[in-house]
């Protein structure tokens, strides 16, 4: 018998509505990242908790976190009602003027970031989080290039495209912006011939060392990572890895940035992905989980060193929108709901007694899984063909029929499913109840019989 997902009270649906937004959409929105002629969008009409509705009352459980942004799930009454108090009180104010909506967020991320990551600077998301970052660390260090990982994702904007690792990056790099990519630890696609995650941390460091000592050291300003990739699979770093890396930087005088747009605020089961690995970066970027998007916001954590690069002498950048009042007030409101609720304990006992048991058992059961690993309620299924090959159900860089008749099949049982290229990602938010993360998963089980017709 095919699981659904249990109904529940549906919001009042106005179809005429639903259909004006579609017909508005087509006629006038240019999407991202899309061939605009072959788009179909699904009309939202209304979100609450972890479900959303569609424009013909069909509800969905939400596991995609939207783009692994809403942490603490749609419209919390909390973050709602801060949004509106801030709306009436102050809207907007040129980030020259202090507030104390800005001067509360910027304490209380602090408060949570490791080490001395002390000074925030505001930007209005994860791209010009990473811009400015990068910014600081050339003008800190009088350096110019940066290094980045493949299969990484930073932003779409100019820089962070090109610092970006992924397909995603070609149409845009011209190979003029400083940015230099190395590969990664990945076991499960090792480019280093590793067996052990050992093996695999231990060859891609000396890869990296060397590719530092090849560049020059002395022309390299920052290395950028996201502390656990997101769109790029949701691979963790295996043991010693990311330490080595904190210790080559220091040693070249690199700056180290981890990037935790996707992975932090709660959705690694700890507040920041990088505390898994007990290191400290130079710098800190985020976004997304901050205040789950209710309000665009990201920013950079600065240590006290590049802190200090800039206290006589001015930082040339800035953002008309930096620490906008909404923005931080629903930040705000968003942090202290977690501490609250004990969200982030939450997703660290979903993903450890829930989530992880769960993908286990679709690895032993589904021939169609070549791998499964995260933490947390941040979780990558990779889909294969053939187990002994690897062959991806579908290319890197693109999709495939199969992979579409999946998600198909997820949205049919009432689930809205998070897919890229090959894999299908488990990121609901981090305060998903035990019973709606079941169902969900009930119905992935479900969809994977369908993969393992797929598969050899």
């Amino acid at each position: 018998m095919t699981s659904t997902v249990e109904s529940g009270p549906v919001p009042a649906i106005d179809a005429e509505s639903a259909r004006r937004a579609y017909e508005l959409d087509r006629k006038h929105v240019f999407h991202s990242w899309s061939a605009q002629d072959l788009l179909d969008p699904m009309v939202i009409t209304a979100a609450q908790g972890s479900y959303v509705w569609d424009g013909d009352g069909n509800k969905y459980l939400d596991f995609t976190s939207q783009l692994v942004n809403t942490n603490i799930g749609h419209q919390h009454p909390a973050v709602v009602s801060a949004i509106a108090a801030q709306a009436t009180k102050l809207c907007t104010i040129a980030p020259s003027y202090a507030n104390d909506a800005r001067s509360e967020a910027a304490r209380l991320i602090s408060a949570r970031t490791p080490g001395e990551l002390d000074k925030i600077f505001f930007t209005n998301g994860g791209a010009d989080a990473n811009e400015h970052a990068v910014r600081m660390a050339r003008l800190h260090t009088g350096r110019h290039k940066v290094l980045s990982a493949y299969r990484s994702y930073h932003g779409g904007t100019h820089l962070a495209v090109n610092l970006t690792g992924d397909p995603r990056r070609w149409a845009s790099d011209s190979g003029s912006t400083g940015t230099i990519h190395f590969f990664p630890p990945y076991l499960y696609r090792s480019a280093f011939h590793a067996s052990t995650p050992e093996e695999e941390s231990e060859r891609a460091l000396a890869h990296l060392e060397q590719l530092i000592s090849l560049e020059g050291p002395s022309t390299i300003a920052a290395l950028i990572l996201e502390s656990i990739p997101g769109t790029a699979g949701i691979y963790m770093a295996p043991p010693g890895y990311f330490e080595g890396v904190r210790e080559l930087c220091t040693r070249f005088g690199i700056v180290l940035i981890a990037d935790e747009v996707m992975a932090g605020f709660g959705r690694t089961g700890k507040w920041f992905a990088v505390e898994h690995f007990n290191v400290v970066p130079d710098l800190l970027t985020f976004a997304k989980g901050v205040n789950s998007g209710y309000v665009p916001l990201g920013g950079v954590a600065i240590n006290p060193e590049i802190a200090a690069t800039f206290g006589q002498r001015a930082y040339p950048g800035g953002l008309t929108y930096s620490g906008h009042p909404l923005a931080a007030a629903a930040a705000v409101a968003t942090l202290n709901a977690m501490e609250d609720e004990r969200m982030v304990e939450h997703a660290a006992a979903l993903g450890e007694t829930v989530i992880g048991p769960a993908l286990d058992g679709f690895a032993e059961r589904h021939r169609s899984v070549g791998e499964v690993r995260g933490v947390g309620v941040f979780w990558a299924i990779e889909l294969v063909r053939n187990r002994e090959t690897r062959e991806p159900l579908a290319p890197y860089g693109g999709s495939s029929q199969e992979m579409n008749q999946l998600v198909a099949a997820c949205k049919s049982r009432g689930l809205l499913p998070f897919t890229n290229f090959n894999r299908i990602h488990v990121v609901p938010p981090c305060n998903t109840s035990v019973a709606d993360t079941k169902a969900g998963l009930a119905i992935l089980d479900e969809v994977l019989d369908i993969a393992d017709g797929f598969a050899d």
